[in-house]
């Protein structure tokens, strides 16, 4: 299936598309992709944000372009290795039979997967502002994130066992 198509399958049952990509085969560089065009779409989330931010302050949109390019595609994707495999270890630790990568493909595909509604988040903070509008996307966005992580992460200790 195409990655798009994955992505809309992932709004029906997560836990099946984890596990399709799991049964793929262990492939770092598939991985990675996954994170670095999640990272790359809550990226470029952000630039209606920023451009209101650089209207309303009068600050350089450059700069802020360039500090969130830094943030998002250097620093985040270091900190979700860390983070899945925080995961990973918490996870062995309580039992659960599953491998370092089923944890990083679940934490970067569920990344990837919500961030459609980003680029909507990042759409309300541009035009609308922060309100409540903002506040719903943002919380929808997170509510999915984490179904997609937990699921996927649940799938993975039962595909790897």
């Amino acid at each position: 299936m195409s990655v798009t198509r994955d992505m809309v399958a992932t709004y029906r049952g997560p836990h099946r598309v984890v596990a399709r990509l799991l049964s793929m085969g262990q492939r770092e560089d598939r991985a990675l992709v996954y994170l670095m065009a999640g990272c790359g779409v809550v990226f470029i989330a952000q630039w209606p944000r920023l451009a209101r931010e650089a209207h309303l302050t009068g600050q350089e949109l450059n700069a802020l372009l360039g500090g969130t390019l830094l943030a998002w595609l250097f620093i985040a994707p270091l900190l979700l290795y860390i983070l899945s495999f925080m995961s990973h270890l918490i996870l062995r630790a309580v039992g659960r039979r599953q491998t370092s990568y089923g944890a990083r493909v679940a934490l970067f595909w569920a990344l990837l997967a919500a961030s459609p509604l980003m680029l909507l988040h990042g759409l309300i903070a541009g035009f609308i502002g922060p309100g409540a509008g903002l506040s719903a996307v943002g919380l929808i966005w997170l509510i999915l994130f984490l179904w997609f992580w937990i699921s996927g992460l649940l799938q993975a200790g039962k595909v790897d066992a």
